[in-house]
């Protein structure tokens, strides 16, 4: 579990402190005040990227030449673990972890697990296929890690075979030692998502159904992106000639998806905004849902829950949470949007104010305005 955050120059967050950290921990602000910042510092502690647009530049305090972000993990059985990154504005990056350098992103990913759920969430459902592979791939990342090795020689793999097929004369010997590379580990990175979204979906069913009951049974499809009554490397084969005519390999995992549909139609065309956001919900919530059950810890980074939700469909996501026992830190506009009961008992809820960048800890009860000052 995060115990704490601590944030130098970091967009208008120049020095701040986030904790101690609860299970549960509600950041309310106006807009513009910061809290968004803090939940982009906590993804960058866990993944060494922001989830917005922007370099280096755009991140890094007015004036000042790098940001910090250091945090401490709480162990199950005890002791913390320390976490850092680094960045220059000239774009160099150090991280660290328990104290030693790393050079290893997926160090920090394996240590501080987490999921982030906002406004851009909503590619989940109406976005490029591109979304729902990234949503596969961090289940398979998280649960299978042989899959690791097999997914890095398979993208190897597809590099080199579609830069011999846009040279235009090609070394028939050379291609096929790729083709048969890139299909070995395209069968393995397939195959491994199609047990993550058979297991998915039984976890996401009950899930779903006490979100959104309302929308009724939701049906998740697998699609591996080449045709489903034959080998890859048989579909290499049969498209060989039109790959080297566009110039690159046209099937395969790169091509995969997951058809989401309510009654047969397209969940994106038939939900509302609400509906589809509790759908988004669901889904992360199952993913986590996965690997806390393999490894025991998932952070959910949640942007202004209560947007697009009224306040009993709002309640509904916050009770799930509960119910799991899974971190979580979440942004809203006022403190009365996220009752502290939703949540649980007071004990396992921290609250904290956001002001033009201070931040400060705030009690749990009702505090007629009144904070401490937690810089």
């Amino acid at each position: 579990m995060l115990a704490s955050l601590n944030i130098h120059h970091l967009r208008n967050l120049t020095e701040s402190k986030l904790g101690p950290l609860s299970l549960h921990n509600v950041v309310y602000g106006v807009n513009g005040s910061g809290k968004t910042s803090l939940l982009e510092a906590a993804h960058i502690l866990g993944t060494a990227r922001s989830f917005r647009s922007g370099g280096a530049k755009s991140l890094i305090t007015h004036g000042e030449t790098s940001y910090v972000i250091r945090g401490e993990r709480r162990l199950p059985g005890g002791g913390v673990v320390s976490m850092g990154v680094q960045r220059e504005k000239a774009g160099g990056i150090s991280l660290r972890v328990a104290g030693e350098p790393s050079r290893s992103v997926a160090q920090l990913a394996d240590e501080l697990p987490l999921l982030l759920i906002n406004a851009d969430s909503f590619d989940l459902l109406i976005g490029e296929p591109a979304n729902r592979r990234r949503f596969m791939d961090w289940g398979v990342f998280h649960v299978e890690h042989d899959l690791r090795e097999h997914r890095q020689r398979f993208q190897r793999a597809l590099t080199q075979r579609n830069h011999l097929l846009r040279r235009g004369k090609l070394e028939h010997s050379e291609l096929e030692v790729w083709t048969r590379d890139l299909a070995v580990h395209a069968e393995q990175v397939s195959a491994g998502r199609e047990r993550f979204l058979d297991t998915l979906r039984t976890v996401f069913e009950p899930i779903i159904q006490v979100l959104a009951p309302e929308i009724g049974p939701v049906d998740l499809a697998y699609r591996r992106g080449w045709d489903a009554n034959s080998s890859y490397e048989e579909a290499l084969h049969r498209g060989l000639a039109s790959d080297q005519e566009q110039g690159f390999t046209q099937t395969g995992p790169q091509r995969a998806d997951i058809r989401v549909t309510v009654g047969g139609y397209s969940a994106a065309d038939t939900l509302s905004r609400g509906q589809q956001k509790l759908l988004v919900c669901a889904l992360k919530l199952a993913q986590g849902q996965m690997l806390a059950g393999e490894q025991g810890e998932v952070l959910y980074l949640i942007d202004d829950l209560p947007s697009e939700l009224d306040a009993e469909r709002c309640e509904r996501v916050c009770r799930m949470l509960a119910a799991m026992r899974a971190q979580t830190l979440i942004t809203c506009v006022s403190r009365s949007a996220i009752p502290v009961e939703w949540l649980g008992s007071d004990t396992s809820v921290a609250m904290f104010h956001v002001k033009q960048g201070e931040v400060g800890l705030a009690s749990p009860e009702i505090d007629n305005g009144k904070t401490a000052q937690s810089r």
